[in-house]
């Protein structure tokens, strides 16, 4: 029976140390590949900001051409009279001076209001036309002065601008005079580009509805371009990685183009196969040796181990003197000892123990032949009582009965009774007082009638008036003890007041605590006040106070309000 459970703890043991040793390297090698992966995303990601970074740059350059040219050809004197008199060589001398220095970027023409080319710094001969009422002179027109970039929707021609810019030129007056037109070609965006981005990378140009412009790559423009539009219109922004690739995606404000940067993935499927294959690999050697290394320490573990299994085993069937040889001084060795040790202990205490419930018994029995049974002393009573009335002696009379009836409620079984019980009884113990004290002072009661079954521990309230009579109203002439039950929320709130002596200064304005039980006086504040603690929490309990009337205590009980119906259930 016990071998199985010695087994399984060796086998528990072996695949812990396994465990223990494999799972560190599998964890190593999953964070050094993970590790490896973010670093290569960083750089990449700092080396496509930094080739977006130059793109854009060479964007702003071609951006900002056409305001500083417009500002020269507006300051030339000559430029009111360059659509009308078409004086070629003077105009033509004033584009190409104010184009110096970008006509690498793009051709520059000057359009009439009409939409007609006047001059230009490109091989087209004037005399084409552009629409006035879309396009870039349209939007030119409407922008109200600012320079505007159009699109085009062929990015694979050579023959037509993928991107036109345009801005009104002005008078003096503000009057509209033409249009300086911008150009841009494929050969212009491959030189402005080239040497821009890695060779392995590609570039892509958007307009502002995701359409291509300009593509580094015949493909980019057939494939990216709908899939990126595709997953726009399906409500994300789209998305930055692939297996394949990554995308760094910017907008170029002036021009309203979107800048795509694809660059190919290091770690594509490929390479995180061959990486699991090598992880794999250096699992199942770390196996082999973690098993030949864990074998013989698990057996050197596992069979001291055993022994004290089956030691225990005849310790169950009450065999005490069993006994478990050691191996060695480790720490399995002074477990052994340890288990030789208690095995005695366990025999010395054995015999103690027999030796201490003889004891035990005899002071039982002692204890039950000296006991008082209280039902006597309810009799006796009961006897005074009918002794006193033969004898003509009522007052006699009356405190044997109210003794006997608040002995026969302290004897109860009852652990709870309704406050109108309680009441009740007080009522008998104060009678009492006012017998001893010759009436010397006053018992009021306010029970409003809906509280009188809210279920309270017994014997509660006359310690508290106990306190008052004793050590609060000796001396005091006219002394008054009044207590008053009310219902505070979901609580149930009595209170105890008099006109006496008061209580101590370091006893008011505060919940009733004391740590251990009083030797002396307020005795029945402590018994009371831990009564309510234990039965109902430590929210609860008595609150000392002066009385606010003028002299005297006040003194509450706090506690649930619980009717009798509730109790019950």
């Amino acid at each position: 029976m016990n071998h199985p459970q010695s087994h399984s703890f060796r086998s528990r043991l072996l695949l812990s140390f396994l465990i223990a040793s494999l799972v560190p390297m599998i964890i190593c090698s999953a964070l050094l590949s993970q590790i490896s992966r973010i670093q290569m995303n960083k750089q990449m990601e700092a080396d496509a900001q930094t080739q977006t970074d130059h793109i854009l740059t060479a964007l702003d350059r071609v951006s900002g051409v056409l305001p500083g040219s417009t500002l020269m050809l507006e300051e030339n004197p000559l430029l009111p009279r360059a659509f009308s008199s078409r004086e070629d060589t003077r105009v033509n001398n004033a584009l190409f001076l104010a184009t110096e220095g970008s006509r690498d970027l793009a051709d520059y023409s000057l359009y009439d209001l009409q939409g007609r080319q006047c001059y230009s710094t490109g091989s087209v001969t004037p005399g084409s036309t552009l629409p006035t009422r879309w396009g870039v002179l349209y939007a030119a027109a409407t922008s109200g002065g600012e320079p505007v970039y159009v699109a085009t929707t062929d990015p694979d021609s050579s023959e037509a601008p993928l991107l036109q810019g345009a801005q009104m030129l002005k008078n003096a007056g503000g009057e509209p005079l033409g249009y300086l037109v911008m150009d841009i070609y494929r050969r212009n965006f491959q030189e402005l580009f080239a040497g821009k981005y890695g060779s392995s990378n590609g570039i892509l140009l958007l307009n502002r509805y995701w359409h291509p412009v300009y593509a580094s790559q015949s493909g980019l423009s057939a494939e990216l371009a709908p899939a990126l539009r595709a997953q726009l219109l399906r409500g994300g922004y789209p998305g930055a990685e692939t297996e394949e690739f990554r995308y760094q995606i910017q907008e170029h404000q002036p021009t309203g183009l979107y800048l795509v940067l694809r660059q190919p993935q290091v770690f594509t499927k490929s390479t995180m196969k061959l990486l699991r294959v090598a992880s794999l690999f250096c699992v199942l050697v770390g196996i082999l040796i973690s098993a030949a290394l864990c074998l013989p320490l698990s057996r050197r573990i596992s069979q001291p181990i055993g022994r004290l299994l089956k030691a225990f085993s005849r310790l169950e069937q009450d065999d005490l003197d069993v006994h478990v040889s050691r191996d060695g001084e480790d720490e399995l060795g002074q477990l052994a000892a340890g288990f030789n040790h208690m095995v005695q202990a366990l025999k010395a205490n054995r015999q103690e123990l027999v030796e201490n419930q003889r004891e035990l018994n005899q002071a039982q029995v002692r204890m039950l032949q000296a006991q008082l049974n209280p039902h006597f002393l309810c009799n006796t009573l009961d006897t005074m009582k009918w002794i006193s009335k033969i004898n003509h002696v009522p007052q006699v009379a009356l405190m044997s009965t109210n003794l006997a009836d608040i002995l026969r409620f302290c004897i109860s079984a009852e652990e709870f009774v309704p406050l109108a019980r309680e009441v009740e009884v007080l009522n008998r113990y104060v009678e009492i007082q006012k017998i001893r004290l010759s009436d010397q002072f006053t018992f009021l009661v306010s029970l409003p009638e809906e509280l009188a079954t809210c279920m309270v521990p017994k014997m509660i309230l006359q310690p508290i008036v106990e306190n008052a009579i004793l050590h609060g109203l000796e001396g005091v002439p006219d002394s008054v003890i009044q207590v008053c039950a009310e219902q505070d929320g979901e609580d149930l709130l009595i209170t105890v007041t008099d006109n006496g002596h008061g209580l101590p200064r370091e006893m008011i304005g505060r919940p009733y605590k004391r740590e251990s039980a009083p030797t002396g006086h307020h005795l029945g504040l402590y018994n009371v006040d831990t009564i309510l603690k234990k039965h109902y929490g430590a929210r609860y309990g008595l609150y000392l106070d002066s009385n606010p009337a003028g002299s005297g205590a006040r003194i509450r009980a706090r506690l649930p309000l619980r009717r009798k119906e509730e109790s019950e259930c």
